[in-house]
């Protein structure tokens, strides 16, 4: 079983020693958002793989020797100010984080999500391709891939509009984020690509794949069991 830590809400930046705490007694009971009455709990036992989804891993690092499972880490870090994100620490510190925890767990087992990206008169192209430049700069040797997605107007994202303020995509600005962020991502032996994404940036140099590959997840799953069978 892969455990999903974060789906509904980020619990790795809020609710980091409420997780340990169901870690460390063994279970967790989650209730279903359509239908409150059903509960279902999960035995970390039963549990193959843990990936924290979060836009802040800050509060888990002084945790994660504690955690006796394989671990994958998908952190989401996006160029904007505090206008559109106002509660998500500076920059820095995420970057500072992401490279600690890569020493801990390695850098093929942290993925930096570069999404959604929207375009403005404020958060133009340019804007974007400096900004996934020097991200791919301050981590290098530190991730080996970054997963990048686009925004999708959905209700909530129509709502605030007059915060957003985005501009539709052309074709030609698909070109050119494709083409630039390749070529920052292959120049710090990183790979980029999308997931469950329709546009297709392939012939940039841009690889589709599941957001988390089956391949990975064995791998890491081997590691473990190699592990145990050493302890034996």
């Amino acid at each position: 079983m892969i455990l999903n830590v974060s789906g509904r809400t980020d619990i790795v930046a809020f609710y980091t020693k409420w997780f340990m705490n169901r870690y460390k007694e063994g279970y967790v009971d989650v209730r279903n958002p359509f239908y409150p009455k059903l509960v279902s709990r999960i035995n970390f036992d039963d549990v193959d793989l843990i990936m924290f989804c979060t836009k802040n891993p800050i509060p888990i690092i002084d945790y994660l020797k504690d955690i006796n499972k394989p671990i994958l880490f998908h952190v989401t870090l996006t160029p904007y100010k505090k206008d559109i994100e106002p509660n998500v620490p500076p920059k820095g510190l995420i970057i500072e984080a992401i490279k600690k925890i890569s020493s801990i767990i390695g850098a093929y087992n942290i993925v930096v999500r570069y999404d959604p990206i929207f375009i403005s008169d404020k958060y133009t192209l340019e804007y974007h391709k400096k900004a996934f430049a020097h991200l791919c700069r301050l981590l290098d040797g530190y991730v080996s891939k970054i997963i990048v997605s686009f925004i999708d107007v959905y209700k909530n994202v129509k709502r605030n509009y007059n915060v957003l303020k985005f501009k539709e995509f052309s074709d030609n600005d698909y070109e050119e984020i494709g083409r630039s962020f390749s070529k920052s991502a292959r120049k710090h032996n990183m790979t980029v690509q999308t997931c469950f994404e329709e546009n297709d940036l392939t012939n940039y140099g841009f690889i589709k794949g599941d957001c988390l590959s089956k391949e990975l997840a064995y791998k890491l799953n081997m590691m473990i069991i190699h592990h145990c069978l050493l302890e034996i």
